[in-house]
């Protein structure tokens, strides 16, 4: 199977411990987490993805607005360069504890970052990079 996501969720599992918007939403992304910890690999995809699904019956559910859309287009700009190949809608990807560990890297060094700017958990995942990543739940190993 193949798991769909959306750019700026390269940068968001990174540091996922297991906090989101609702129950519902936590429980949907650790079962996104299994699925890649498994092997599945990633089809990129423009707009919601699996993350995204237990928000999509919210009344104006934030997965649609322009700024998580700028956030996706910072995010692919930024892990392309970091995988030295484009990075868009319609990539095929795995991820490995090798990959992981390289965005890991980036993404604690401020590199990848533009697309974090203005999101609501950027204080969350700085205290999670700067512990060295600990408690994250995406491992691929």
């Amino acid at each position: 199977m193949t798991v769909r996501i959306r750019a700026h969720h390269l940068l968001c599992m990174l540091t996922y411990v297991g906090k989101g918007y609702s129950e519902a939403f936590t429980k949907g992304y650790d079962e996104v987490v299994q699925r890649l910890n498994r092997g599945e690999d990633i089809l990129l995809v423009a707009g919601p993805d699996d993350i995204c699904q237990p928000l999509l019956g919210d009344t104006d559910p934030h997965c649609f607005w322009n700024t998580v859309t700028e956030r996706d287009r910072l995010a692919a700009d930024a892990v392309a360069i970091l995988a030295d190949r484009p990075i868009r809608e319609g990539a095929r990807f795995s991820l490995d504890a090798s990959v992981i560990e390289r965005m890991r890297v980036a993404f604690h060094a401020g590199s990848t970052r533009q697309a974090c700017h203005g999101c609501e958990w950027f204080d969350l995942c700085s205290t999670i990079a700067g512990s060295g990543f600990k408690e994250v739940r995406l491992t691929c190993s």
